[in-house]
Formats: C-alpha cells, structure tokens, sequence
C-alpha cells in the first residue's frame, strides 16, 4: 500500500476532550473520528485492525463449533416484554416506535432474540448442544459516554449463546468458551487474566471477565501469588480474620471531634491507625433503615451487600432517613445505643475488632476504646461486606492478594435457565418431558478490544501494536523518495517483493521530511520500519528498526525482502 493513496491523517495533537492514551492515539493517528457523544467513524486504518480481531474471534469461535448468525438490530417490545428487561434494562436501551406507533428497541445484547429462534426450532434433546453466536453493532445510551470507543455507545460486540439439556452440559460449554476466548486473546498478543466476576444484570449462576493488564483499567483485580485464583475485588471474598477477637483492654471513652466526620479525620486527630476505627454505612431495605459496619481503611462493596439475605432492591439511606433512625447525621455514627429494632451487620473484621474508634452518634463526637457485648450489643450478622485489598490472604487459602488494574474485553455467563424460563423455552428430553434450556452466554467487545490494546501497548511517541493487530506488518521509511532515483527503486522494489509476499506493507511515498515521516509511522504503531536513503544503499544497506525498541538492524539491501519475509513468517 502506498501511503499517498491511502487515507491517512494524523495530527501532531489530540483534541481537548480526550481523557486517555486510546482514545488520544486514536483521533491523532486518524482511525477513528468522533461524530457524536459515543459515536464514532471508524476509518481505514482504524478498520483494518478492527476486522483483524474480528477474524482472529470469529476463527477461534468456528474452530469451537459455534455457529455463526446475523440477528436483527432492531428488536420488538414484545420479547423484551417477556423477560422484564423492557423495563428493567434502564436508560441504557434505545426505545424507538415504527410509523405504526409499535415498540422497538435498537439491541444491546440479543438473549431474548436468540432464545425466540430456538423455541421455535429446537424441540429435542437429540438437537442439542447448540451455540449460535454473531458480530456486530450494538447501541447502550450510555449516560456518560468516555474514554473514546471504550466507552462509547455504539460498539461491534460478539455476542454467542449455548443451549444445553443439563447443567453438566452447559458448564461443558461454558469450559469450552472459556477456553476459546484464552486462545483469542493470546493470538492477539494481549496480556490478560481471567477474573471470577459478578453475574450483574446478565443474571445466572457463574461469570469469568477477561481483563486486559492495563494501569488505565477501570477495573480492580485481586490474583493471588501462590495459585492461579484471580477475581475482580467485587466478587473476590474478604476471608475473616485468623486471630480470634481480643478481650477489652480499654475502656470507652467519649471523645470530642469538632469537623472531624471521617475515619481518616478521627485516626489523625487521635494518633491512632486507621486499622482501629469503624464506619458506619447505613442502608434501607425492608422499609427501614439497617446498619452496616467496616473497618475505617475498608470500602464497603455493595454486590456483596446486595446478596445479603433480603438484601435484593436495597438503596443507601437519605440523610433524612438517617436522621431519623438515629438522631445524628452522617459522620459521627456508631454501633453503640442505637435502638433495638435497628439490625446491625458487621464486617468479618470488624467482628474480630475490639477497642474499636466509631461515633457516638452525636455531631462532633466519636467513641474510643468500643467493643461488642459490653459497651454495644453483638453484630445481628456477620457477613464478608467489603472490597479485597493487597496483602489480604487469598480465598483460595494459597498466597496472598495483589490489586492490579484492568479493562474487560470479555465475558462469559453461565445463565441456566433464566431466560428459557421467562420465554418458556423447552425441548422434549429423552423420556418426552418438556424442560427449559440451560443457556450461556458469551460476549467480547470488539471495539473495546482495539483500545484496550492501545492502553497496554503504547509510549510517548504512539502506539506500539502486538504484530497480530497491527494495521501493516511493515513500514517502508524511503528518505528523498521524490529525489533520489536509487532510493526510490530500491523503496519500490521491496515493498513490491513484500506485497507478493503477501506481507501488509506501507511505502510512506509522500516524500515528507524525515522528521515527520518517522513521528507517523511510529504514531500509528507499526511493527517494523525499514529505512531507505541514499547513504546506507552507497553501502549497500538498509535500515531495520523494531517499533518496541532495541539497537537498529542493518540488512544487506539486496536480500532485505528475503530477511524480512523470514522475520516476520508467511501470513
């Protein structure tokens, strides 16, 4: 390819508005343009390395025996309808009405579409195991769209989903997407981990997140040092304690703490660590308020609050709310004279915790020397309530616990029945009973995967591509291709050696100066660049540099296509 009859734009600077290396990267090495809040063109540079992840995906899904779809992106009410989601989903669905003023909505995953397909095909035990999978665009409203194409509201997703007769079969599945998707992103060149994750709004009964190692990641991610267990810190559990709660050594104090309403307020004022204190975090479920305990360096995490018992459509308490339950407003609450009728869950560590720093539920006061039984009643339930930080022993009882970032580019759900259930979806099973398909599902976000890799894989001067994303394979720097003779013969020799090689190839034939021609073609991150000027072929040279550093490689002019097709291997 020639860089003149190619589009490419780039630009020295990204626009104001981008917040992170991808999606700076992306408008200034002119793959994308951004048309609306979340929307954007992607243009052929962009596209090129879009469609490679797509082929890498679809390849290793077909090689997994799915089956590939094309579903509608524009969906009726009525499915959605059946299932809850019409109105469970939130603002994140697009609503549209027809002309005949009937419901629509434009997908943002495609469970309810699917599962009608298969009701109305499927009908034996003898047709299973089925997975029907697709690519292609989805639309979630988001309410803040960032981060470019990480976060947009128009994206390419795959989305596949299994149908199975039994649990068994559908965690044989499950395992066999699992592995599918371990093999996807290691051919894309991506450092990864698969994470124990929460089964959120997808619902079902098992999760995995594919986490791409990025320090931009939104993502935390607990992974232990002496095994192989690794899970996002909302679903990693919060061991107890080893050590039993120690007998009383203090006796309670009331302190006083004028304008100091947090813990790291309090542990200051007192000279005491943060390791001592308790918060208090005060929800309301079951038409009253409820009191919920951590310690002061902990962060509560409301996906384990939300699966405490009763605990379902739980919200935090108003400050009203709070007022009223116990006579003081938020920052100076505690454990210790709240009323009887008031439940009171505590921590896993905090229910180990004596001589503990907490509110005295009284404006500009807090309690020291605090424990359960003598100066407050016991916790109601104790339950793990909080996010896993570094050094917590690992769940697994191997190891302890590291906190890296990470971004998700992939998901796998092990549903069950929720939607066949919801949809009555049945097959007849071998002694002619009708039962509900177990079902999974399986999601990779295509777009997200491009910008992830751009947030693991870049530096100061630009993108830095793994070889299997990367856009060319090789980059032709000619210097003085509009002046010299010999270097442009020598230019186009090799880059068409290269192409009938097979080998993508850009020759920058745009005769800019080397300067700017070099800060390009290391922009857009292509692997390798071969230099070509009137100096190093006097000696009969040219010039191979690695986009990911290392010395410069000096190659015979004349056999430089021949070293190059074996660098690289025949695609």
């Amino acid at each position: 390819m020639l860089a003149s009859k190619f589009y490419l734009h780039t630009l020295k600077e990204a626009p104001a508005e981008a917040e992170v290396a991808s999606q700076r990267l992306m408008l200034r090495a002119g793959m994308v343009k951004k048309v609306a809040a979340g929307i954007y063109s992607w243009l052929p540079l962009g596209l090129i390395t879009l469609r490679k992840v797509e082929r890498i995906v679809r390849d290793e899904m077909n090689r997994a025996g799915a089956l590939e779809t094309y579903l509608p992106h524009v969906v009726p009410a009525e499915l959605w309808q059946e299932t809850g989601r019409w109105d469970k989903f939130g603002p994140q669905l697009l609503k549209i009405r027809d002309r005949q003023q009937r419901d629509f909505l434009f997908g943002p995953t495609h469970e309810e579409v699917v599962t009608d397909v298969v009701r109305r095909d499927v009908s034996s035990y003898r047709q299973l195991p089925l997975n029907l999978y697709q690519i292609q665009v989805k639309f979630r409203d988001e309410i803040r769209p960032r981060f470019g194409v990480m976060r947009g509201r128009e994206f390419l997703m795959k989305d596949a989903y299994s149908f199975d007769t039994d649990r068994d079969a559908l965690m044989a599945s499950y395992r066999t997407m699992y592995a599918a998707y371990e093999r996807i992103f290691s051919r894309l060149g991506l450092r990864f981990r698969a994470v124990e994750a929460d089964t959120g709004a997808i619902g079902g009964f098992a999760s995995h997140e594919f986490q791409v190692l990025a320090e931009s990641g939104e993502d935390a991610i607990a992974w232990s040092d002496g095994s192989g267990f690794a899970a996002n810190v909302e679903q990693a559990e919060a061991l107890a304690p080893a050590s039993p709660r120690a007998a009383p050594a203090e006796s309670m104090e009331k302190v006083a703490t004028p304008g100091r309403s947090t813990c790291e307020e309090v542990a200051e004022l007192l000279g005491l660590p943060l390791t001592r204190t308790v918060k208090c975090l005060l929800v309301f479920v079951e038409e009253r308020v409820q009191m919920l305990l951590v310690r002061g360096d902990h962060m509560g995490n409301e996906v384990k609050i939300g699966k405490l018992p009763g605990f379902g459509s739980w919200r935090w308490a108003t400050e009203a709310e709070i007022v009223a339950a116990t006579g003081c407003r938020p920052g100076y609450l505690g454990p210790v004279g709240i009323p009887r009728d008031m439940p009171l869950v505590a921590d896993r560590t905090v229910a180990a915790m004596s001589d503990f720093v907490c509110g005295a539920n009284e404006a500009g006061y807090h309690l020291r020397g605090v424990n359960f039984g003598r100066d407050c009643r016991e916790p109601d339930a104790v339950a793990d309530l909080r996010n896993v930080v570094a050094g917590d022993p690992s769940p697994d009882g191997k190891g302890t616990l590291a906190i890296v970032r990470g971004i998700e580019v992939g998901h796998v759900f092990a549903l069950g029945d929720v939607y066949s259930k919801a949809m009555n979806a049945t097959y007849l099973d071998a002694t002619g009973a009708a039962r509900h398909f177990q079902m999974g599902c399986y999601g990779i976000g295509v777009t997200r995967v491009v910008a992830a890799a751009i947030e693991q894989n870049h530096d100061e001067r630009g993108i830095a591509w793994p070889a299997p994303m990367a856009p060319f394979a090789v980059a032709i720097a000619p210097i003085g291709y509009d002046r010299s003779e010999a270097v442009r013969r020598q230019a186009d020799l090799l880059h068409g050696a290269l192409e009938q090689a097979g080998i993508e190839v850009l020759l920058d034939d745009r005769g800019e100066r080397p300067g700017v021609m070099f800060a390009d073609l290391e922009l857009i991150g292509i692997p390798l660049r071969v230099t070509v000027g009137e100096r190093g072929l006097k000696e009969g040279i040219v010039e191979c540099q690695a986009r990911r550093g290392g010395e410069a490689e000096k190659l015979p002019a004349a056999d430089a296509a021949l070293r190059l097709i074996e660098r690289i291997g025949h695609p």
